[in-house]
């Protein structure tokens, strides 16, 4: 249901990025708050998350607009991805409920919440998370309404987009990377979403075999018992007596 192309909204394990240094800040340009986040938006784009964190890092402390450009919407979104994939979980919920971001950013945002709380509590309870227990940290961790504009959301998808799901994993229900990405752009899902789509259909599929095996053993098991044999068992007739008690 984790390795895939970061930054493409794969939201995998979080896993360290080489050369991601807080205390190191590499020499920079004095780039403008505009071309910051044309910067920051493109790696987003390209998925290069250690890129991304170095350049972040890179920036001055003393930058000329520092108050504004902690504002921007694609560094605090930038910020935000690094802090994710880097298990930095603190700081990405600080990030997004500080902030209020506008809604073009709440899908992929939202993503990132969910499944930060979702693997806190994999790891806590030291296994994976069924659909009742995500269900439960949902509730526990409401969406912050700074990414959230109010609209209930549903976590059960449209029966065109199961239909497509359920067509490609009996194709293949074990996509890579780049099918789930595929996947999640024909669906309108994160690759996420689809992974874990395929991840629980495989585990049903898994709990189905394995019922049908038990229950065929036992029909085995029971044809294989000869059925009882029933003896006519004999009963012998009393004496005829008469009223009159004359024995014939």
């Amino acid at each position: 249901m984790k390795h895939r192309n970061q930054m493409a909204l794969g939201l995998s394990q979080p896993t360290p990025i080489p050369g991601y240094n807080p205390m190191v800040f590499l020499p920079t340009l004095n780039f403008s708050i505009n071309q910051v986040a044309a910067v920051c938006e493109t790696l987003e784009e390209s998925g290069d998350i250690e890129r991304l964190g170095r350049f972040l890092w890179s920036l001055p402390v003393a930058h000329p607009n520092c108050a504004e450009l902690n504002k921007n919407e694609s560094v605090l979104r930038a910020r935000a991805l690094v802090a994710f994939h880097t298990g930095n979980f603190r700081e990405l919920y600080g990030i997004l409920e500080s902030h209020r971001f506008t809604k073009v950013s709440h899908s992929k945002l939202q993503a990132m919440w969910l499944e930060a709380h979702y693997q806190e509590a994999e790891k806590l309870r030291g296994r994976p998370l069924g659909p009742v227990d995500k269900y439960r940290v949902r509730k526990k961790y409401p969406l912050p309404r700074t990414i959230w504009d109010g609209e209930q959301k549903t976590h059960c998808f449209k029966e065109r987009t199961r239909s497509l799901l359920r067509e490609w994993y009996l194709q293949d229900p074990y996509p890579n990377p780049t099918k789930k990405k595929e996947l999640a752009q024909a669906t309108g899902l994160t690759p996420t979403q689809v992974g874990n789509w395929f991840k629980n259909r495989r585990q049903r599929d898994r709990a189905a075999a394995a019922k049908n095996r038990v229950t065929a053993a036992a029909d085995a098991t029971t044809a294989a018992v000869p059925p009882p044999t029933w003896h006519s068992v004999s009963t012998r007739t009393p004496p005829h007596s008469d009223p009159g008690g004359t024995q014939r």
